[in-house]
């Protein structure tokens, strides 16, 4: 059983969509999904520095599109009939959202463009970060949380807990870390999954309303509690509720495990989930489909499983 697995914010890096638009078809399909998203994503998937793409407005739908394009060569020719799943990690649901006909693709464009935007506006609000926290015991962690007033936003096996609030609390936490593990801090806006992100709940909720929705082809597991989700209304509901609640993406590979998983494919831009996965999935084989040059590789396995 091959899942596919769809990476979230923080997996871009600059120049990453060069090698995909150099072949006419991508580009033809990325000036359509940049039209939906209103954003030139040609120009920010090839040109746009590092400090640029960072921006929670342009990463979100920079990614989603990358996963769209990448998800669409790797299905082509009736392989997405041979996939046993698909998950997607943070704004990565929304690419899984497209990938399983739950939203066609204009509308997770345009969804993933609001979902940014708020998220951005949100994080503007006050202060706020997260860090990443590696080798604690979790008790001991989410206790000192609680007293620092921060909260956990991704759980991501392995030993990763990904934290977030306010910047000094964050700071305390890198100062007198749980014992045996360390703190490391992230580049990006704010706190993401956590109480901080309310205000772009509020507003998603409403661009959801406006969705034209489908029930998923194909098996798609939710962050909320690495369940699956059958009702493509209910995973909308979920996408909205995200934002500001915890990503259970360890669950969610417990749940491929439960599932009988056999091979894991990561869309571009790939490389941290697999990265996860050889931790919390060990001997399964996997792809991170970085570039057109991982494809043959990503449907072989594919083709194998069968």
């Amino acid at each position: 059983m091959i899942v596919v697995v769809c990476p979230g914010q923080g997996s871009q890096t600059p120049g990453f969509l060069a090698p995909w638009l150099a072949e006419p078809s991508f580009g033809d399909r990325l000036a359509a999904l940049s039209d939906a998203a209103g954003l030139d994503l040609a120009l920010h998937g090839t040109e746009s520095d590092a400090d640029t793409i960072r921006d929670t407005a342009i990463a979100q739908p920079l990614i989603v599109a990358a996963g769209i394009l990448t998800f669409g060569a790797l299905a082509a020719g009736g392989r997405d009939e041979r996939l046993g799943g698909v998950a997607g990690h943070s704004v990565g649901e929304i690419t899984a959202a497209a990938a399983t006909g739950v939203l066609g693709e204009a509308d997770a464009m345009r969804f993933v463009a609001a979902r940014g935007r708020a998220m951005a506006d949100a994080a503007a609000l006050e202060p706020t970060g997260m860090s990443a926290v590696i080798g604690a015991d979790e008790a001991d962690l989410l206790a000192r949380l609680e007293v620092l007033g921060l909260e956990p936003a991704n759980f991501n096996g392995g030993g990763q807990v990904v934290v977030a609030g306010a910047l000094d609390a964050l700071e305390q936490l890198k100062a007198e870390p749980p014992a045996g593990s360390r703190v490391i801090p992230l580049q990006v806006a704010g706190a993401f999954h956590t109480r901080y992100m309310q205000p772009a709940r509020d507003r998603l909720a409403e661009v959801a309303a406006s969705l034209d929705v489908s029930d998923p082809g194909v098996t798609l597991w939710t962050n909320r509690d690495g369940s699956q989700v059958t009702s493509g209304s209910r995973f909308v509901e979920l996408l909205v509720g995200q934002v500001a609640s915890p990503v259970r993406w360890d669950r969610c590979m417990d749940s491929f495990a439960d599932a009988g998983v056999t091979g894991l494919i990561e869309l571009a831009p790939a490389g941290a989930l697999v990265g996860l996965a050889k931790r919390a999935l060990k001997g399964v084989p996997t792809v991170a489909v970085k570039t057109p040059d991982d494809l043959p590789a990503a449907i072989e396995l594919i083709e194998q499983s069968a």
